[in-house]
């Protein structure tokens, strides 16, 4: 009987494994998601914004002032909807409590690690869209309309 159970024991092991490694690798891909799609975003927004960026270096502002500018404004939408997901999350983390196994509601590492690693990731993405748009040659972008 012993070996039977010592079976059953390990397949259901192997099926929590499993379940652990395909949640993690789904969290991974929407991480890799969220980043393609952020910087989606913010290199739309830049590309609207090319003549304002092409009329400021027209006019003598340095690369940096519009580098930080894009930048800031980039982190300022991130930091916005980071509020927005951590109530959400706390919300929802008090309604889902009997799902969780071994993780409490308001997990320190989740509700601080998270926001940092998002805030990061967006710093980044903004950083690349808003150094696509300071290379611009504004005679270039002025003379596009």
């Amino acid at each position: 009987m012993g070996f039977i159970q010592d079976i059953r024991y390990g397949l259901r092991l192997m099926a929590v494994r499993l379940i652990v490694t395909l949640v993690a690798g789904f969290a991974v891909l929407s991480l890799l998601l969220a980043v393609v799609g952020f910087y989606g975003v913010l290199a739309y927004i830049n590309v609207q914004r090319f003549r304002e960026v092409g009329v400021r270096v027209a006019l003598g502002a340095h690369r940096r002032d519009i580098l930080r500018l894009l930048i800031g404004e980039g982190l300022r939408l991130t930091s916005i909807g980071v509020g927005i997901g951590l109530l959400g999350a706390f919300g929802l983390g008090r309604l889902l409590v009997s799902l969780l196994f071994g993780v409490s509601p308001t997990d320190l590492v989740t509700f601080i690690g998270l926001p940092i690693l998002m805030i990061s990731v967006a710093f980044l993405a903004s950083y690349l869209a808003a150094r696509r748009a300071t290379r611009l040659d504004p005679m270039v972008v002025l003379r596009a309309d």
